[in-house]
C-alpha cells in the first residue's frame, strides 16, 4: 500500500460503507483527513483499505469535499459495472488463488487501471462476497465448493427475510380479522408453525430467532400475543392445553396401532372359548362399580360362599391378551405410560377401540379377563389365591352412588362391605395411612366455563373397590415375590414423622402428614409399602390405563401359564426408567392443567371472600389451603399477628390470570 501522505486519497470502511478521505496530515500510525461528508477524522492507518498513488493539492475545504464526492461517485459507478463472476471464471485456471487488486483490475478494466478502477474492484468484492474476499491487501478467490455454499447461504438468508416479511404481514392481517385459516396457503401455515413453536418452547424452538423477528416486525411484543393470534385464526382453542403441547406427549395413534386395534375388534371374542387355559366364569354374578360417566371399565367383582368362607373374584380386563410386547399398540403404551384425564378431555394410553370397546368390561358382553380368586375367612384373612386367565360376562353395572344406597340391603354388597372394613382395619393395624382428601371434580361446559365440586373419596362404595384392588395388587406382588421372580414393585419407606393414627379425617392433620411421607419408589424386587401397610405391592388392576399394570399382567400370564418369563430383571429395570419418566411427564401436565382450570374458576370470583385453612405460619409467610377447591398458596404474614395453624380465615382473590399462571390473594 502507498504511504498515506498528505494529499493522498484513502478509502476506509465506516459502518459497512466505503468512505473517501483526503489526508491533510500524516503521522506514524494515524492520518488526519477530511472525508466526503465534510467530517475531519483522525483515522488509524490500520483501517485504510486503499491509498491512492496520485497526490492531490490541498486546496480549500470546499474543493477537497467536492473532489472526494466526485471520486466516490466515479468509483461507485465503476464498481457497479464489475462482473465478478466472469472475472472468477477467468482466473479459475490460475495456479494461485491470491491476487493483487491491481492484477484483477487490469483483467476487468484493461490497460486503463488507476486508483479509481482498483478501488471500484475492491468495492465490488466487499459488496458481492461470493467469489472473492479481501484480506491483508490481497484478494483471494473462493473455490467452487465455497462459492456453492455461499450461494446456498445467501439463498437461505433471502428466504429468511421473505418469511419474516410475509409472517409479519400475516400476523397483522390475522389481528385485523382479515385472514382465516381456510384461506391460508402452505407459506402461511409454515409461518404460524414457527410462531406456535416459539410460544411453546421460546429459546429452545427450532427457529426461535426467526419467530422473534417476525413478532418484532409485526409489533407483537407482549408474551401472550402469539397465543391470542393462534386462537383468533383457529389454530388453537381459547383454552388450549399448553402444558400438553409443551411436553410433546403423544395424542394421536400411529396408523399401525389403529389398524391393529381394528383387527382385534374384527376377531371378536369367540376365540376365547378355544383357549384350554382360560376358565369360563360367565356364570358368576359379576358387577362393575364406577363413576356414572366411566366408559373404560377394567375391573369387576364377584362373591361366592365356600364352606363358610368367601371366595372373592376380582376380574381384571385381560389387555395383555390383545396388546403384546413388540406390537404397535404396546409401543404406543410405552410412549405414553398412562392415560391422562383432564376436565375437558382424555388422552388414552390405548385407542378407544380397545379402552372403551373390547377391553372394557361392558355389561352383558363376553370379555377376556385375568381373574384373581381370593378365598377369605369370615375375618378377611387370605386363605388361598388363584390367578387364572378367564372369561366373564358382567351381570350388573353399578355406580358408586347406587352402591352406597344399596350397601346395607343388598346381600352381596353387604358381605363385600364387611370384608372391606376388615381388610382396611388389618392394613391400619400394620401402619397404613389413609389420609382421605376430597376429590376435586372440575366440570367444563360447552362454553368453556368451569365449575368445581368436592366429592368424598372415602365413601363405602369407593373404599370397597379400592380395598379389593389393594388386596389384588398385594397378592399379585406376593405371588411373584414368593417365587423370587422379577417384576415392577411399588415401595415406600416409613413417614419421616407420624401425626395421624387410624382413620383420622382432619384436613389440617392430613395435609401436614402428607408433607412428611417418604418418597415412593418403583423397584424390580419387592419391598414394604408403608403408606398402604403391606409387605409388598404392585399394580395390575388398571391395564387399560397404565403401562405398569399391563406389563405386570404379562408377567403374571407367563407364570400362571407355565411359559417362559415374559420380562427378565434387566427388562424390568428398563421398564422402571420408562415408567418413571412417562409418569412424571403425565403428572406434571395433569397438575398444570388442573391448576389452569382452578385459576379460570377463580377469575370469575375476584374480590369475593373465600374460606382458607392455615397450614403453616411463620414470621414472614403463611401457607394456606383454599378449602372450596383445595388449592394451596401463601401470603405475607399480616402485621401484628401470627395466624394459628389449623385455624380458618378469609381471603380474597386480588388478581388472577390463568393463561399466565399467576394469582394473588389478599387478606380480608
Amino acid at each position: 500500500m502507498q504511504i498515506a501522505a498528505a494529499g493522498k486519497i484513502i478509502e476506509y470502511l465506516d459502518g459497512g460503507k466505503f468512505i473517501c478521505g483526503l489526508v491533510n496530515e500524516a503521522q506514524p500510525k494515524r492520518a488526519r483527513l477530511i472525508n466526503q461528508n465534510g467530517r475531519e477524522v483522525n483515522l488509524p492507518l490500520s483501517r485504510v483499505i486503499h491509498c491512492s498513488e496520485t497526490s492531490w493539492p490541498l486546496n480549500s475545504r470546499d474543493e477537497q469535499i467536492r473532489l472526494l464526492q466526485a471520486t466516490t461517485e466515479t468509483r461507485q459507478q465503476l464498481s457497479e459495472g464489475v462482473n465478478l463472476e466472469d472475472l472468477w471464471d477467468l482466473i479459475s485456471e490460475e495456479a494461485s488463488d491470491s491476487f493483487s487488486p491491481r492484477f484483477l483490475a487490469e483483467l476487468q478494466f484493461g490497460d486503463t487501471v488507476g486508483d479509481d478502477t482498483i478501488c471500484a474492484l475492491i468495492r465490488a468484492v466487499f459488496t458481492d462476497r461470493v467469489h472473492f474476499r479481501y484480506r491483508n491487501e490481497v484478494i483471494e478467490a473462493h473455490s467452487a465448493e465455497q462459492v456453492e455454499q455461499i450461494l446456498i447461504q445467501q439463498d437461505r438468508e433471502a428466504q429468511k427475510l421473505a418469511i419474516i416479511s410475509h409472517g409479519a404481514d400475516l400476523l397483522q392481517a390475522i389481528d385485523r380479522g382479515e385472514k382465516s385459516r381456510a384461506a391460508m396457503d402452505d407459506t402461511d401455515l409454515h409461518c404460524l408453525e414457527i410462531i406456535r413453536d416459539f410460544y411453546l418452547f421460546t429459546g429452545d424452538a427450532k427457529e426461535a430467532d426467526l419467530a422473534r423477528q417476525i413478532l418484532k416486525d409485526g409489533n407483537f411484543n407482549r408474551p401472550h400475543d402469539p397465543f391470542h393470534l393462534l386462537v383468533k385464526v383457529g389454530i388453537w382453542d381459547r383454552n388450549e392445553n399448553i402444558p400438553l403441547l409443551r411436553q410433546e406427549l403423544p395424542v394421536d395413534f400411529s396408523l399401525a396401532a389403529i389398524q391393529q386395534a381394528e383387527g382385534i375388534l374384527q376377531r371378536g371374542t369367540a376365540e376365547l372359548f378355544d383357549d384350554p387355559a382360560r376358565r369360563n366364569l360367565t356364570h358368576l354374578p359379576t358387577i362393575t362399580i364406577d363413576g356414572p360417566t366411566t366408559l373404560d371399565h377394567d375391573d369387576a367383582l364377584s362373591l361366592e360362599e365356600e364352606d363358610g368362607n368367601f371366595l372373592v373374584g376380582v376380574h381384571i380386563s385381560d389387555v395383555a391378551h390383545y396388546v403384546r410386547p413388540g406390537d404397535p399398540l404396546f409401543q404406543e403404551a410405552l410412549a405414553r405410560g398412562t392415560s391422562i384425564y383432564f376436565p375437558e378431555r382424555q388422552v388414552p394410553m390405548l385407542p378407544r377401540h380397545l379402552s372403551q370397546g373390547i377391553c372394557s368390561l361392558v355389561q352383558g358382553e363376553v370379555r377376556a379377563t385375568m381373574s384373581f380368586m381370593i378365598l377369605l375367612s369370615p375375618e378377611a384373612e387370605v386363605l388361598r389365591v388363584r390367578i387364572m386367565p378367564s372369561i366373564i360376562k358382567v351381570a350388573r353395572r353399578m355406580t358408586y352412588d347406587e352402591v352406597d344406597l344399596l350397601i346395607e340391603s343388598d346381600p352381596q354388597l353387604m358381605t363385600l362391605n364387611r370384608l372391606r372394613q376388615q381388610l382396611r382395619d388389618r392394613r391400619l393395624a400394620q401402619g397404613a395411612l389413609l389420609l382421605p382428601f376430597p376429590d376435586v371434580n372440575i366440570h367444563v361446559n360447552q362454553a368453556g366455563k368451569p365449575s368445581v365440586q368436592l366429592a368424598a373419596s372415602d365413601t363405602p362404595a369407593r373404599t370397597l373397590v379400592s380395598e379389593l384392588m389393594i388386596l389384588t395388587n398385594t397378592e399379585s406382588a406376593r405371588y411373584l415375590a414368593d417365587r423370587m421372580l422379577p417384576g415392577l414393585f411399588r415401595a415406600q419407606g416409613p413417614p419421616r414423622k407420624r401425626l395421624v393414627q387410624g382413620t383420622d379425617n382432619d384436613l389440617f392433620l392430613n395435609s401436614k402428614q402428607r408433607k412428611m411421607l417418604s418418597r415412593g419408589e418403583l423397584l424390580t424386587l419387592a419391598k414394604p409399602h408403608s403408606g398402604l401397610g403391606v409387605s409388598q405391592y404392585t399394580t395390575v388392576t388398571s391395564p387399560i390405563r397404565r403401562l405398569l399394570d399391563l406389563s405386570m399382567q404379562h408377567q403374571l400370564h407367563s407364570v400362571v401359564r407355565r411359559e417362559e418369563l415374559c420380562f427378565s430383571e434387566e427388562m424390568c429395570k428398563d421398564f422402571t426408567a420408562v415408567i418413571t419418566r412417562t409418569l412424571a411427564q403425565a403428572n406434571n401436565v395433569r397438575q398444570q392443567r388442573h391448576r389452569y382450570w382452578l385459576l379460570k374458576y377463580l377469575e370469575a370470583r375476584v374480590g369475593q371472600p373465600m374460606e382458607a385453612l392455615i397450614l403453616e405460619s411463620g414470621p414472614k409467610r403463611v401457607k394456606l389451603l383454599l378449602t372450596a377447591i383445595l388449592m394451596d398458596f401463601d401470603l405475607p404474614t399480616p402485621g401484628g399477628m401470627t395466624p394459628e395453624p389449623g385455624s380458618m380465615t378469609q381471603v380474597q382473590v386480588a388478581r388472577v390470570d390463568a393463561l399466565d399462571n399467576t394469582i394473588r390473594f389478599d387478606w380480608i
